[in-house]
């Protein structure tokens, strides 16, 4: 193997490696041989054929793959020799004139990490912003689940219905005088002034009572779901049997113990503890964001335009998908293309914050255990079916990079976690208002997310890219992905091999019960968990 430097500048390196037609000659014949005893032919007993019949029957196969193993082991001892990081995977070109029985010529390009002075962690000094849980939030957050459960208190009997108001109601529908399929239920709940039923059914019910039976006229509308009844009149026998006040639900001991539990004190710790941990989740955004900050001013170097552009795509793509579901997509394409740059300077700070904490923790000692790491590879399978799991799970094993980014998110909180134990952090305390005002106050914030130099990649995420304001939500709800990597002499040299592609998630959309009445209900609701609901 021969080794010629083409390319030097900035971080960019460029190489043209010639490997010797004897070796991959000899790389044939020792395949050869280690194949002879197995292979049969008529006319040979098991063990003897000749080894050019051999070679003649399963030369090509052989050239093949002896090209193939020299080609990556080059890249491998290139890698090694030169002390390269890469930081994507190198690009290989073999020469186009190549034919077997001459020497292969390989073109290998690469980008390296830069080189990154120890990185200051003294100093740091950090705000951690915190929010006492008080007992009225609690008592809300019991309410809305009381309201979605149903637990409502009953107004007396002369009430009137007004809009806010639930009604219990049955109901026949008919069109011509007779009653259709799907247009009759019985005990269903609907808030007036909710727009779940058709326009004009809603309204006719103000005023009700309790007991009451009462007959509406509607028109089902012109682009109805149902064709059969789109744009015909009907009417609607309808049996009030409560009014129910949609402001009162019944939060007491009885209804803690319809949800499992033991009583209303127990339900109450629940949301406390379930509040708390939302205002933990808030409070640590806060701070990592004002933590990344410190360190972006701290540290400024080049970064690998190959690493920019993957994350920028990445950045992108979520944009893009973001805008599809605006009400103007195309106002909401044309106002990112005129902050495109502003994008691409936030895939810069990205890349830049993730190699800087996949330094400091290989610094510093920071690891993912082999245990953390099968539990991550357990927690991820779950999302498969049982077909896929094991699939799912083998593909990790075997495959670094998918190994690398499954790890990521853990080694990016390991790291900060370490960071926030070595600053200086005061407290503060706020209300949510103030803490999710001071959250949103950040612009341009990016959440890192960065393999740990113990898988041998090094990813970074900022936190979300603001978005903008055609956008709405936008990047804030981008999934995490790769923004850069640090592979290791001995992965990144499968230059040949395509990656491989991990199992494809199965939908898990399962459909809800289907609606009581098929012609005047519109939205499902989704059944509240007893005993872990969750307060909102």
């Amino acid at each position: 193997m021969q080794t010629v430097e083409t390319l030097n500048e900035g971080l960019k390196r460029a190489y043209t490696v010639t490997i010797t037609s004897k070796d991959i000659d000899a790389r044939v014949e020792k395949e050869v041989k280690a194949i002879a005893p197995q292979v049969k032919m008529p006319g040979f007993r098991p063990g003897k054929v000749p080894a050019n019949l051999v070679k003649k029957m399963h030369g090509e196969s052989l050239q093949r793959d002896a090209l193939n193993s020299s080609i990556q082991e080059s890249i491998q001892k290139l890698i090694a020799d030169q002390k390269l990081r890469p930081a994507m995977q190198p690009s290989v070109e073999l020469d186009e004139g190549f034919e077997f029985g001459k020497d292969a010529e390989v073109k290998v390009a690469l980008e390296v990490l830069p080189e990154i002075a120890a990185p200051s962690i003294e100093g740091l000094k950090l705000e951690r912003l915190t929010v006492a849980v008080a007992d009225e939030q609690v008592l809300e957050a019991a309410g809305r689940i009381a309201a979605q459960q149903g637990a409502l208190e009953a107004h007396g009997e002369d009430h009137e219905a007004a809009d806010g108001d639930t009604l219990l109601i049955d109901f026949v529908g008919k069109v011509d005088g007779e009653a259709f399929e799907g247009g009759s239920a019985e005990g269903v709940r609907l808030t007036i002034g909710s727009g779940q039923f058709i326009p004009g059914f809603e309204e006719q019910l103000t005023g009700v009572k309790a007991g009451e039976e009462k007959t509406i006229e509607v028109t089902f509308p012109e682009d109805y779901g149902a064709a059969h009844l789109a744009g015909k009149a009907a009417t609607f026998d309808i049996t009030v049997k409560s009014v129910l006040d949609a402001s009162k639900p019944k939060v007491d001991d009885e209804f803690a113990k319809s949800l499992g539990l033991e009583g209303l004190d127990q339900l109450k710790d629940l949301l406390k503890g379930q509040i708390e941990q939302e205002h933990n989740g808030l409070t640590r955004t806060h701070m990592k964001r004002k933590l990344l900050d410190q360190l972006a001013a701290a540290h400024d170097f080049d970064v690998p335009p190959s690493m920019v552009e993957a994350e920028f795509g990445q950045i992108w793509a979520q944009l893009q998908h973001e805008a599809s579901h605006e009400a103007d997509p195309e106002a909401a394409l044309k106002e990112m293309e005129a902050e495109k740059e502003d994008y691409r300077a936030i895939a810069v700070r990205r890349v830049r914050l993730g190699l800087l904490l996949s330094e400091i923790g290989q610094a510093h000692g920071v690891t993912v255990s082999d245990q953390e790491m099968n539990r991550l590879i357990m927690q991820a399978a779950q999302q498969y079916g049982p077909q896929d799991r094991e699939r799912f799970v083998q593909y990790v094993r075997q495959d670094p990079m998918a190994a690398a980014q499954l790890r990521a998110p853990l080694y990016e909180d390991k790291v900060v976690d370490f960071l926030f134990d070595k600053a200086e952090v005061t407290d503060r305390a706020v209300t949510r208002e103030e803490l999710e005002s001071a959250i949103e106050a950040e612009d341009g914030d990016i959440k890192p997310h960065v393999h740990g130099p113990d898988c041998g990649h090094d990813h970074a995420h900022e936190e979300e890219p603001k978005a903008s304001k055609a956008t709405g939500k936008a990047a804030d709800q981008a999934e995490d992905a790769p923004a850069a990597e640090d592979v290791k002499a001995e992965e990144a040299a499968e230059a040949p091999a395509k990656p491989k592609k991990a199992p494809a998630k199965k939908a898990a959309a399962a459909k809800e019960g289907d609606e009581a009445a098929e012609a005047p209900a519109k939205p499902k609701k989704a059944p509240v968990k007893k005993a872990a609901a969750k307060a909102e």
